[in-house]
């Protein structure tokens, strides 16, 4: 049957049956999923003809669990030896991102090419009948014998294939032979790992003579008239009748006729399924059919009537362990964090997913966009010479691909766009695949983001564009588009706009999601976005001394790497959360609260109302609650906005403290993805300035913003009293009451029983990915590098002991450069606290150095303090619990929050700054055998303590290579830079830097006895 060297074949495969739909069927399905036999071989050859006869021995063989990736196993290497694990290797998983890991010779691969020999053998009933056996994913090319007979080959790694199986009553023996690379390579260069095996499930599908071929379910809506019209298409195979039942609705008719009946539609907010069956004299399959109509009218896109917008991420299947074999469980895991985290839609970039993942859409309720196995991303390097989406030998190829996604997945109701492919260029393939889309299933709109023109696309779509460019599109003003015509640039210009990738959650990130929901919501042209990505693919790995870490791109022996890239997820691989998606958990609030005279409450879900929720309020004062409450708050409609009166039971507010009120929009029952009680939406206001930070303190020069902090941060007592106040030198250094300074650098020593050095003027951070850019683009860390921010310098200039103050003058600067930091730091008492104003000022070359002309944008400005390693934990009055930076704060709260200090670090998989809180009013750190110390900020000061140096940070390259460096290290800052999406997207805005200018702030320490 074969092609000669058929994974080389233009053509998709041979002896496939034609896709259907994916059903739930009571035909017997004996699964072939769990052990089998497994050989690696070199070449495309495998181990030859021998494996198929049925007497083999393949005893010597190794065992692989199916479905599997026979990377992630132990298995025995091409080199031969004990079985073991490939993770870090050449014949490992690889990833890349653009790049093919071949080279372009399509559709020829290289003749070292990695092959999997699978043998199963496996009984059947002694009644068992005509059957189809069925792959959900084999990578990248399989060849399928069984009982020795060649039954058909197939490429496309993550489309269903299915074939005729002559399955015979008792022992059957199924060959299936594996190659890592095919002419399929050339179509799927997703920004993913290279991932061999059979790694979704194997069944065997009984067929009887009534069996149902396929089917069809047509379930609209008519938001006018809450009508909706169904209409099962069925086809059987003898040609004999099928009928639909649902029992809900009385629906007992023939396949094939129209019914209508009054329904509650689907939408991912109330995913309202209706079940029933499709059934013949013998074969029934379930049907879970959800009402909704998906149209664009006036450049708007409507689901049941209503705008819609997705509030979306960009989904992988990975995990850490499995890579994309993945169990119903870690699906059911994902929805639900999706869920509460507010997200409510999800593209499948850049495949369909295993069909149970879009079963469960349908039920938790999340729109999907579905796109196709197809991305042909590494002809860029070819210029796109030879491009398949441009080639007509491929057409075929591109249109099975097409029809393996649409038909299985045609029957989801949350399935809403089709997608046919990402990052593939242009070509007049892409018409094909269109016309035979809008042919097949004219119910959905069609997207591709890639073509400039839009002509195969329902939306106008682009990736990571800067906010003022995003805004534009909003008012559709965007500019035109190189090489189109005036028609095309007219229509796309009416079109819808969905942003399909933004906000790249590479590290620790991404900022700016608050300002990208801000204008997703300005605009009917919007339908919402899909931020980069949920998940880090990262893998389990140890060391060679058993030390687990994570696995990325860049520390695999092979070339080429897309590096850290693939670690870029709003969850870990693990999927612990990340800060991030708490704060996209606030921008992507379905409700949203806004609090001032009264209480504001805007319902911005698609279709359902506020009943479900039930209202509380919290009354703090310098962070310590004094009242809480109920609060009544009628149903809000779907797009309505209600306001309340502020609780009437809240007391009276004290005369003096910084004041906030919270309310909170709870879930008042238990859903299938959250339990009662689940916060889904909250907001908080500062009733009124606080007050003033010390009444009578000196004159401070402090200008960070925000407002002051209680007085009660004023009266801690400091060090063991002040003593004398007045500074004067002694053999130990210049004293200031409980305060020892070293002479001859001015740094603070000595704070009543506590020694400590510092403070240091602080310049550096070890660089998050969005700091390092993408390809030289946006590269901060490379100009921090050249110009030594992280080896600045320090001169003291002098110091003085003044009457009631020291004052010490100093510079900071790095070898070879002549740009510099001058600062002046006052040191006095007051009110039980040493306090510091510190003045910086920029010298020299900042904004354009002589040599390269390199802007240095400043990661933070502000004070480092080495402390007594015995510290170990903080509690502060600020925003928390989690970290916060300058443009990703929204989603903390201010209030009084405390922690061990090793639990403020958040362990990205590559180490970079974390940690950071802004807003901070007053902060302790305390632990055994050592005094508490106080920071007050007046106003506000960032901070972030660990136990290593931000050096420290910067050169680890995974988490497992950060000692504890016997110190604690304290940063209190006067700012920090923001944190932006720069690893795939544009650069940080101004407002979030730094700014290079004289800058002034101040802050007060004390120390109680330990």
């Amino acid at each position: 049957m074969s092609t000669a060297r058929y994974w080389e074949s233009y053509a998709p495969g041979e002896g496939r049956r034609r896709p259907r739909a994916e059903a739930r069927t009571d035909a017997r399905t004996l699964t072939l999923n769990g052990t089998w036999r497994f050989r690696l071989c070199p070449t495309a050859e495998g181990t030859g003809a021998g494996f198929l006869a049925e007497d083999f021995d393949d005893s010597g063989w190794d065992e692989i669990r199916v479905p599997s990736h026979w990377v992630l196993q132990d298995v025995t290497p091409l080199a031969g030896g004990e079985p073991r694990s490939l993770r870090g290797t050449a014949e490992g998983p690889l990833y890349t991102n653009t790049a093919f890991p071949i080279p372009i010779d399509p559709p020829r691969v290289p003749t070292e090419n990695p092959t999997g020999d699978y043998r199963l053998v496996f009984d059947a009933p002694a009644d068992w009948g005509a059957s189809i056996l069925r792959l959900r994913g084999a990578d990248s090319c399989a060849k399928v014998w069984l009982n020795g007979v060649e039954i058909g080959w197939s490429t496309g790694s993550r489309l269903p294939v299915e074939y005729d199986a002559p399955v015979r009553p008792g022992r059957n023996v199924l060959c299936v032979r594996v190659h890592r690379w095919s002419a399929g390579t050339y179509l799927e260069d997703q920004d993913m790992w290279w991932l061999p095996g059979i790694f979704r499930d194997v069944d065997v599908i009984e067929r009887p003579a009534a069996a149902i071929e396929d089917h069809f379910v047509h379930a609209d809506y008519d938001h006018t008239t809450g009508i909706g019209t169904l209409r099962v298409d069925a086809e059987v195979t003898d040609g004999s009748p099928a009928r639909v039942q649902v029992p809900e609705l009385g629906i007992d008719v023939p396949a094939g006729e129209t019914v209508t009946a009054a329904v509650t539609p689907w939408s991912a907010d109330r995913p309202r399924l209706y079940r029933g069956t499709l059934a013949t004299a013998e074969e029934t399959i379930e049907l879970a059919i959800g009402f909704r109509r998906v149209e664009i009218a006036d450049g708007v896109l409507l689901a049941n009537g209503a705008p819609l917008r997705f509030h979306g991420v960009n989904r992988h299947e990975h995990d850490p362990a499995t890579g994309r074999t993945q169990d119903r469980a870690t699906m059911i895991r994902d929805i639900e964090i999706m869920k509460r985290a507010n997200i409510d839609a999800v593209r499948t970039s850049h495949y369909p997913p295993h069909p149970d993942f879009l079963s469960l859409c349908d039920e938790y309720g999340l729109w999907v966009v579905e796109e196709c196995d197809l991305e042909t991303h590494g002809f860029i390097y070819a210029g796109w010479e030879n491009n398949p989406p441009d080639d007509p030998a491929w057409f075929g190829a591109l249109q099975d691909r097409i029809e393996r996604m649409v038909e299985p997945d045609k029957n989801h109701p949350s399935v809403v766009i089709w997608s046919m492919a990402n990052e593939s260029w242009t070509g007049a393939g892409f018409d094909l695949l269109e016309q035979w889309i809008r042919e097949r299933d004219p119910s959905r709109p069609v997207l591709y983001e890639r073509d400039p023109s839009y002509r195969n696309s329902d939306f106008y779509s682009c990736m990571y564009p800067e906010l003022d460019a995003l805004e534009a599109i909003g008012r559709r003003e965007e500019p035109r588009p190189d090489n189109v015509t005036d028609a095309e640039d007219a229509r796309r210009r009416t079109l819808p706009f969905l942003l399909v990738e933004y906000a790249h959650a590479m590290g620790n990130g991404p900022g700016s999601l608050q300002d990208y929901q801000h204008i997703l919501e300005s605009s009917d042209r919007f339908c919402g976005g899909f931020v980069w990505e949920w998940i880090d693919h990262g893998f389990d790995a140890r060391t060679a001394d058993g030390t687990p870490f994570t696995l990325h791109g860049g520390a695999v022996d092979f070339r080429p790497t897309g590096g850290r890239f693939c670690l870029d997820g709003l969850v870990f691989a693990d999927r612990t959360p990340s800060p991030g998606l708490t704060q996209l958990a606030k921008a992507y609030e379905p409700v949203r609260i806004a609090i001032g005279d009264a209480i504001t409450v805007s319902n911005r879900r698609h279709a359902t109302d506020t009943a479900d929720l039930q209202w509380r309020w919290e009354l703090l004062v310098d962070g310590r609650q004094i009242a809480e409450g109920g609060l009544e708050v009628p149903a809000v409609p779907a797009g309505g906005t209600v306001e309340v009166a502020l609780p009437g039971a809240m007391p009276e507010l004290p005369g003096d403290g910084e004041p906030h009120l919270s309310v909170e929009a709870r879930l008042a029952y238990n859903t299938a993805w959250a339990v009662a009680g689940h916060v889904v939406s909250w907001g908080q206001h500062q009733l009124r300035s606080g007050g003033s930070r010390v009444q009578t303190a000196p004159a401070g020069t402090g200008s960070g913003a925000g407002n002051t902090v209680a007085p009660e941060a004023a009266r801690t007592t400091g060090a063991r009293g002040e003593g004398d106040i007045r500074a004067h030198g002694t053999p130990s250094g210049i004293v200031l009451g409980p305060a020892t300074f070293e002479g001859e650098t001015g740094r603070l020593v000595r704070l009543g029983d506590l020694e400590l050095e510092g403070p240091w003027l602080d310049v550096h951070r070890a660089p998050t990915e969005n700091d390092r850019g993408q390809g030289g683009r946006n590269d901060l860390s490379a100009a921090w590098s050249a110009v030594g921010i992280d080896r600045m310098l320090h001169r003291t200039l002098d110091v003085q002991a003044d009457g009631d103050r020291v004052r010490v003058n100093g510079r900071v600067a790095a070898a070879t450069h002549p740009h510099a930091l001058e600062y002046q730091l006052d040191w006095s008492l007051h009110a039980g606290l040493l306090w510091l104003d510190a003045q910086v000022d920029f010298a020299g070359p900042w904004d354009s150095t002589p040599l390269k002309g390199l802007e240095i944008v400043i990661p933070r400005l502000g004070l480092l303090f080495r402390l007594p390693g015995g510290y170990g934990r903080a509690a502060w009055f600020g925003r928390g619990p989690g970290d916060s930076y300058a443009d990703s704060f929204a989603g903390t709260r201010v209030g009084r929050w405390q922690a061990a200090i090793d639990d403020l670090q958040v362990h990205y998989p590559v180490p970079q700054e974390n940690g950071n809180h802004v807003h901070t009013r007053e902060l302790t750190v305390s632990g055994p055998g050592v005094p508490d110390l106080r920071a007050v900020g007046d106003p506000l000061f960032d901070f972030t303590t660990r136990r290593w140096t931000s050096k420290d940070l910067q050169q680890a390259r995974f988490p497992h290579e950060l000692r504890d460096s016997g110190h604690v290290w304290l940063n209190l800052d006067y700012g920090q830079l923001g944190l932006g999406s720069a690893s795939v997207g544009p650069a940080l805005p101004e407002r979030y830097r730094v700014a290079r200018t004289a800058t002034s702030f101040r802050m007060g320490l004390g120390v109680d006895s330990a």
